[in-house]
C-alpha cells in the first residue's frame, strides 16, 4: 500500500472515531495501534515502550497537576468577588467599565492559574448577573468574559503552555516568557473594543448610578483585594522567569499561595481541600492518558512515513512559508471548533513540528500563535470549551443560543492581535530575549 494512501487511511479513521464520540485517548492510541501493526508488525511495540517511557518519565509533567490543583483552590477562595468589587468601584462609572473590569480580573486570574475555566466560571457567577442587573447589554457583558477567560492559556502559567513544550522540546520558561506581552496585548485589545463600542452605543452598557461609585476612602481600601493576587503572581511566575525554581517548582509554590489565599480569605476546609483533589485526579488523569494515546499516534505517524509524505503537501501549498503558516493555523482553528484543545495538541504538534523546522520558524514564536489559535478554539462554538462553561455557571434566562451570538466580534479582536504578532515577531520575543541574555 502507497504511503499517501495509508496515511489518508490513518487520519481518516482517527477523524472518523473522533466524530463518532469515542474517547481520545483511545482513539489515538487504539488507531495508531493497528496501523502500527500493519505496518511494522509485532517490533513497532517496542517503539510506543520507549517513546512512552520518556514522556512520563519527564519532571515537568508534574507541573501539571498542581496547576490544575492551584486553579481549582483558587476557584473557591472569593478572591475573584474582592477584585470585581475593586474594579466596580475604580472603572465602573465609565461606560463598559465593569466589562473592562472583566477583562482585567480574567487577565489577573490568568496569571495565576494555569486553565482556562477558573476566570470564566467566577466571572460568569460575580460578574455577570452584575452586569445584567445593571442593563448591560446580554452580548457584550458574556462575549467579555468569554474572551478574558480564554487568556488563561495564554497568559503564564499555562497548561497548555507545557504541553505544548513537552511535544515539541521547546522551553517552558521561554514560552511563558513570550505569552506576557501578547496576553496583555490581547487584554488591552478587547478592553479598547469594549470601551469603542460603549461610546458609539452607550445603550449597550451604562454607567454606575452615583450612589454606588463609592468615596476615595472606599476605594483605596478596595485596592487591597489585589495585594494577595499579585503576591500569588509574583510567588509563580517571579520563581519561574528569574531562574529561581523551575515551572514543576514555581507550580508547587502556587499551590502554597492558593492555600494561604483560602486561609486569609476563611474558604479553607477540609472538604473544599478533598473535591479540588479528586476533581485534579480526573482531570491529569484524563491529560495523562491523551499523552500516552498522543505519543502512540506520533510514534505510528513517523514509522509509517507519513511525515514526509505531509511535508512535500506543504511545500506545494502557494505562498511559501507565509502559506503553510496560515494553512497550519486555519487547521488549529477548523479543528477547535469540533475537538478538545489538548486533544487538538497532541494531533496536530507532531505534523507541524517538521513543518516549523523546514521554514526556519522560530519554535517559541509558532507556540505563541497556535495557543493563541486555541484560545480563539476555547471560544468558538459549536464545542469551545469556555462556551460550556459559560453556560454552566450563568443564570438560567441565559441560553446557549446568546452565547454563541456574542463570540463574532471578540473572535475578530483576537485574530487580528495575532496577526499583529505574527507580523512583529518581537511582541512574543522580546522578553524571552531579555530574560534569557
Amino acid at each position: 500500500m502507497s504511503t499517501e494512501l495509508l496515511t489518508l487511511l490513518f487520519f481518516g479513521s482517527l477523524f472518523l472515531f473522533v466524530f463518532l464520540g469515542a474517547p481520545l485517548a483511545f482513539v489515538l492510541g487504539g488507531v495508531s495501534s493497528v496501523f502500527l501493526y500493519c505496518t511494522w508488525g509485532i517490533d513497532g511495540f517496542f517503539l510506543i515502550g520507549g517513546r512512552v517511557w520518556s514522556t512520563m518519565n519527564s519532571f515537568t509533567l508534574v507541573s501539571i497537576p498542581l496547576f490544575i490543583l492551584m486553579a481549582l483552590i483558587l476557584e473557591r477562595t472569593g478572591i475573584a468577588d474582592a477584585l470585581y468589587r475593586m474594579m466596580h468601584l475604580w472603572i465602573g462609572n465609565v461606560r463598559g467599565g465593569l466589562a473592562v473590569g472583566t477583562v482585567v480580573i480574567c487577565t489577573i486570574f490568568a496569571a495565576m492559574v494555569g486553565i482556562s475555566g477558573a476566570a470564566v466560571v467566577s466571572m460568569a457567577a460575580v460578574a455577570l448577573p452584575a452586569m445584567l442587573d445593571r442593563g448591560y447589554d446580554k452580548k457584550l457583558a458574556l462575549g467579555s468574559i468569554n474572551a478574558g477567560g480564554g487568556l488563561g492559556i495564554l497568559i503564564p502559567p499555562s497548561v497548555v503552555m507545557i504541553i505544548y513544550a513537552l511535544n515539541t522540546g521547546t522551553s517552558v520558561g521561554a514560552l511563558f516568557a513570550a505569552g506576557i506581552m501578547p496576553g496583555i496585548l490581547l487584554a488591552t485589545l478587547v478592553s479598547l473594543y469594549i470601551l469603542l463600542r460603549c461610546w458609539l452605543q452607550p445603550e449597550l452598557a451604562p454607567a454606575l448610578p452615583d450612589h454606588e461609585k463609592g468615596d476615595w476612602n472606599e476605594k483605596f481600601r478596595a485596592l487591597r483585594a489585589v495585594l494577595l493576587p499579585m503576591g500569588i503572581v509574583m510567588m509563580v511566575l517571579g520563581s519561574i522567569l528569574s531562574g529561581i525554581a523551575t515551572p514543576t517548582e514555581g507550580a508547587a509554590i502556587g499551590v502554597l499561595g492558593a492555600l494561604i489565599a483560602a486561609l486569609v480569605h476563611g474558604s479553607f476546609s477540609i472538604s473544599m481541600l478533598r473535591q479540588a483533589l479528586l476533581k485534579t485526579l480526573a482531570i491529569s488523569g484524563m491529560i495523562m492518558w491523551i499523552m500516552i494515546g498522543a505519543q502512540v499516534f506520533s510514534t505510528a505517524y513517523n514509522a509509517m512515513g507519513a511525515q514526509s509524505f505531509i511535508m512535500d503537501l506543504v511545500a506545494n501549498i502557494p505562498g511559501g512559508a507565509v502559506g503553510a503558516l496560515v494553512v497550519m493555523l486555519t487547521i488549529v482553528f477548523l479543528l477547535g471548533m469540533v475537538l478538545d484543545p489538548i486533544g487538538i495538541m497532541l494531533i496536530t504538534l507532531p505534523v507541524f513540528s517538521p513543518i516549523v523546522s523546514q521554514y526556519g520558524f522560530d519554535p517559541v514564536w509558532f507556540g505563541i500563535l497556535f495557543v493563541i489559535m486555541m484560545e480563539v478554539g476555547y471560544m468558538t462554538p459549536p464545542f469551545g470549551f469556555n462556551l460550556f462553561y459559560l453556560k454552566g455557571a450563568a443564570p438560567p434566562e441565559i441560553s446557549m443560543g446568546d452565547i454563541y451570538k456574542s463570540v463574532g466580534p471578540y473572535v475578530a479582536v483576537i485574530i487580528a492581535g495575532l496577526v499583529l504578532i505574527a507580523v512583529f515577531p518581537q511582541i512574543a520575543l522580546w522578553l524571552p530575549g531579555v530574560l534569557h541574555e
